[in-house]
């Protein structure tokens, strides 16, 4: 009855368990998961959810990306898609609009190397019309550089800039 993919998703979380020297009823506790469910799907008999998987990750500081892959819900090139994706939203270094830009350009390279954006990505008409109104947005300099950097020539992303040129957006 089990699968292949729920007992390495078993095994997976008992080593994860373990490691976080945590027992049974205490993942359970930091879940809201009852400790009988959890057994059994430690034991592959029990395929969870992703909101249970997520609650475990959570409770073992893991990805829950990583469980969903091992889960069967997630195929692999998704889940680091995913994981590019929280890494640039979670940098601190960056502001909102910047990371919005980001995130653009990132889907736009996928789409130009024939990968389709993930589930619950922005549609690629929202991103073609946004990414030119990032760039038209960073040509105009709302805040200032941090100390100790410098604020470079502004490089216009998009298929027609020229690599290394500055450009006038209004021309």
């Amino acid at each position: 009855m089990a699968s292949l993919n729920v007992g390495n998703l078993g095994e997976y979380l008992r080593e994860q368990r373990r490691a976080a020297q945590l027992s049974l009823r205490q993942l359970a506790d930091a879940t809201g998961v009852s400790n009988p469910y959890l057994s059994q799907i430690e034991r592959g008999l029990r395929k969870p959810s992703a909101d249970v998987l997520q609650q475990v990750a959570k409770a073992l500081r893991i990805s829950a990306e990583t469980l969903y892959v091992r889960a069967g819900i997630l195929d692999e090139r998704e889940r680091e898609e995913l994981e590019t994706r929280a890494v640039i939203l979670a940098d601190p270094s960056i502001n909102e609009r910047q990371k919005s830009v980001l995130l653009q350009i990132y889907d736009s390279f996928r789409r130009e190397n024939g990968y389709a954006p993930a589930p619950g990505t922005e549609a690629d008409a929202e991103v073609a019309s946004d990414t030119k109104a990032g760039a038209d947005a960073e040509a105009a300099p709302d805040t200032e550089a941090a100390p100790g950097t410098h604020a470079g020539p502004h490089v216009q992303a998009g298929p027609d800039a020229d690599a290394g040129k500055d450009h006038d957006p209004h021309s």
